[in-house]
């Protein structure tokens, strides 16, 4: 792990969380190139985070062994938990960030609105997924929630995502996995050594 506020540091971490019911290790690098290797036993999932990290201009690789018999939720939640984890551990003090981005790519006829602030509250506001068929790729359509909502907790980030229009729900789920891309992009880009906040500091 490497979590000097160096301008020229690069950032990184490795994390792993073992429970009863999933074991996951990952290596997040936050200044990479787009690169992934994303293997969670779920299909959709690994086809999102790698939008995600693709778009963010991370590298990402990351391994999920869940209770896949009993359904994805819990790959999909702790995949949440161990990548939220690993970006607050990779940002170290938060030092020079830009601490917010937000991101709108369509997706043929959808399209996401996505804003994040790495503010250290954990929040999600999650709006608009009656667009969302009840189920996708085979799970309820509240999995997806689920995973942004433990994304954001272990981050410790504000997390806003709003489905502003579209029929296919693949379509409106990609739009928001890009999104969220641009947005961390932006939001951990460094612009000099202030950590910006006017309390002097995050997490307070």
């Amino acid at each position: 792990m490497n979590n000097a506020s160096s301008p020229t540091a690069i950032r990184r971490a490795d994390f792993a969380r073992r429970t009863g019911e999933t074991d996951i290790s990952l290596s997040l690098t936050l200044d990479g190139t787009g690169e992934t290797d994303v293997r969670t036993g779920f299909g959709l999932l690994d086809h999102l985070l790698t939008l995600t990290i693709f778009w963010a201009d991370m590298d990402l690789r990351l391994a999920c062994a869940g209770d896949l018999e009993v359904d994805a939720h819990h790959s999909a939640e702790d995949t949440g938990l161990a990548l939220g984890a690993a970006l607050r551990a990779a940002l170290g003090d938060r030092a020079g960030i830009a601490r917010v981005g937000h991101g709108r790519v369509p997706m043929d006829e959808a399209l996401a609105d996505v804003v994040v602030d790495l503010s250290g509250r954990p929040w999600l506001e999650w709006r608009g997924d009656e667009l969302l068929p009840p189920v996708l790729a085979g799970e309820e359509k509240d999995l997806w929630r689920e995973f942004y909502k433990a994304l954001a907790s272990a981050a410790r980030c504000n997390l806003h995502i709003s489905f502003a229009y579209g029929k296919n729900g693949h379509h409106l789920l990609e739009s928001a996995a890009k999104g969220l891309g641009l947005a961390l992009g932006q939001a951990v880009r460094r612009r000099g050594t202030t950590i910006r906040s006017t309390k002097g500091g995050l997490d307070a």
